[in-house]
C-alpha cells in the first residue's frame, strides 16, 4: 500500500485545487476556486489550479495550470463540433463521441486529464482536492501516493429529479442520457476520502443520495468577499430594482417562477427585474407570453466591479430556487446589504437564518406578495438589511474557510486511515 506523507504541522502545503470547469462569474464552481485558492495562498501555501475551460481568473498567490477540454460547452458555440484537427488522443475522442450520444463528458474526461497531470509531477504535491469533479480518474490517486479530499457542494441527483419533474418520455429519456455522470459521482464519492460540502442540507443530500456515511462528510460553510459586495453609500437604491442571479438557466433555479412574479407584480405598479445570466430559449418564450419584454434585462459575463455595484443598486433581491445546496449569490446580496427573498427549499433558510423573507419554492403568488412587501416597506427593507449585514459579518468569511480547509487537509494527511 501507497503511505501517505506526513507533513509538519507549521510547514506550508503543495496544494493542487482542481476544477473540470471555473466559469468566473455569477456564482459556481469558479468563484470558490477563486477566494479558496486566494485565501490559502495567502496563509502560506502553495496552491497549483489545475482547470479546464472556463478557466478561472485568479487573485495574486496561485497559479493556474490549464488542463484544456475541448471547450464543448462554450457560451457563444455550445454542442459544437470540433475540428479533426483539434482531437489530441482518445480522451479527446471520448470526450466528442460522448456528447454526441446526449452525455455531459466533462467530469470523467476531466478526471482523466488531470490524472494524466499529476502522475506527470510526483512528489510535486501535498493533497489534492477535487472541486465537483468526481470523475472515475480521481480514484487513481491517491495510489499516486498523493491524499484526496473532495467538495461536493451539492449531490446533482437532486438537480436530475427537478429537471425530469413534469417532462415527457422523449424530454425523460435525453435528460437521463445527459445526466448519466451523476452516476459515475455516487460510485466515486462513495469510494474518495473526505468529503467538504457546504452546510447540513446538503450534508444530508449527499449522505442519502450517494449513500454516504455521515462521519465522511465535512461541513465548511462558503465565504463572500466583501471587498466587492458591500452596501455602497455613493451608490443609491434604484426604485423599482429587483436583481436575480442564475449561473444557469435550468428549471432548479426557479427564474419561471420569479418570471410570473414580476407579471403578477407589475399589473398596477412599476417594476424591473435584472437577471444576472443568460436566458435559455424557453425563458425568452415564457418573457414574451407574460408580456415583459419591457420589464426583464439579462446581463451576463459581468466584470466583478459591475456585478457587485449591480447587486448594492437593488431594492431587493430574490433567490427563487427550488433547491439551493448553499447559494452564493444569497450571501452576495446579503453582504451588499440588498434585502432578500429567498425559497424555502434546500439550504437557503440554513443560510439566510432571519435575514432574508422565506416563500414556498415554486409559489408565484406568494412570491409576489413578498415583493410588494417589501417594495411598499422601507422599515422592513430596513430591518432585512442590517440582519443580512450582522448574519454575514459573524458567520461569511472566506480566511474562515481557507483555514477550516487546511485544518483538514492537514488531518488527512497526517492520519494513515484516511489517506
Amino acid at each position: 500500500m501507497v503511505r501517505c506523507p506526513v507533513v509538519s504541522v507549521n510547514r506550508p502545503l503543495r496544494i493542487a485545487l482542481l476544477s473540470y470547469r471555473s466559469k468566473p462569474h455569477s456564482g459556481g464552481q469558479g468563484v470558490y476556486v477563486r477566494h479558496l485558492s486566494r485565501e490559502l495562498a495567502a496563509r502560506g501555501h502553495h496552491v497549483e489550479v489545475l482547470s479546464g475551460q472556463p478557466y478561472p481568473e485568479l487573485d495574486d498567490g496561485p497559479v493556474l495550470r490549464e488542463v484544456p477540454s475541448l471547450d464543448l460547452y462554450r457560451d457563444d458555440d455550445p454542442f459544437r463540433t470540433p475540428w479533426p484537427s483539434e482531437i489530441r488522443d482518445w480522451t479527446d475522442a471520448l470526450e466528442v463521441a460522448m456528447m454526441w450520444g446526449g452525455a455531459f463528458p466533462e467530469p470523467l474526461t476531466f478526471s482523466i486529464r488531470a490524472l494524466r497531470a499529476l502522475r506527470a509531477r510526483p512528489g510535486d504535491f501535498d493533497i489534492v482536492h477535487d472541486n465537483q469533479g468526481l470523475g472515475y480518474g480521481m480514484l487513481g490517486v491517491p495510489g499516486l501516493g498523493v491524499p484526496l479530499v473532495t467538495s461536493i457542494h451539492h449531490p446533482i441527483s437532486v438537480d436530475r429529479r427537478l429537471d425530469m419533474a413534469g417532462r415527457g418520455l422523449v424530454e425523460r429519456f435525453s435528460k437521463a442520457r445527459w445526466y448519466g455522470f451523476v452516476r459515475m459521482q455516487g460510485r466515486v464519492a462513495r469510494r474518495v476520502g473526505p468529503l467538504i460540502t457546504v452546510s447540513a442540507s446538503s450534508k444530508n443530500d449527499i449522505c442519502k443520495d450517494f449513500r454516504i456515511n455521515h462521519q465522511k462528510v465535512h461541513v465548511i460553510p462558503l465565504g463572500v468577499d466583501t471587498r466587492h459586495f458591500r452596501p455602497r453609500q455613493e451608490l443609491p437604491r434604484v426604485p423599482g430594482r429587483i436583481v436575480t442571479v442564475t449561473s444557469s438557466d435550468m428549471p432548479l433555479k426557479g427564474l419561471a417562477t420569479l418570471l410570473r412574479a414580476v407579471a403578477k407584480l407589475t399589473t398596477d405598479r412599476e417594476a424591473h427585474l435584472v437577471v444576472v445570466g443568460s436566458p435559455s430559449d424557453r425563458t425568452r418564450q415564457l418573457v414574451t407570453q407574460l408580456a415583459l419584454a419591457d420589464r426583464v434585462t439579462f446581463a451576463s459575463g459581468l466584470p466583478d466591479a459591475e456585478y457587485a455595484r449591480l447587486l448594492a443598486s437593488a431594492e431587493v433581491a430574490v433567490v427563487p430556487s427550488l433547491y439551493e445546496g448553499f447559494s452564493l449569490p444569497a450571501v452576495e446580496h446579503m453582504a451588499s446589504g440588498t434585502p432578500l427573498i429567498a425559497s424555502r427549499a434546500g439550504a437557503l433558510p440554513e443560510v439566510t437564518g432571519d435575514a432574508a423573507l422565506l416563500v414556498p419554492p415554486g409559489d408565484a403568488e406568494e412570491l409576489s406578495a413578498a415583493l410588494r412587501t417589501l417594495l411598499d416597506g422601507a422599515a422592513v427593507r430596513a430591518d432585512l438589511a442590517a440582519r443580512a449585514l450582522e448574519r454575514v459579518r459573524t458567520r461569511f468569511a472566506w480566511p474562515a474557510v481557507a483555514a477550516a480547509t487546511e485544518a483538514l487537509y492537514r488531518k488527512v494527511i497526517n492520519v494513515e486511515p484516511a489517506c
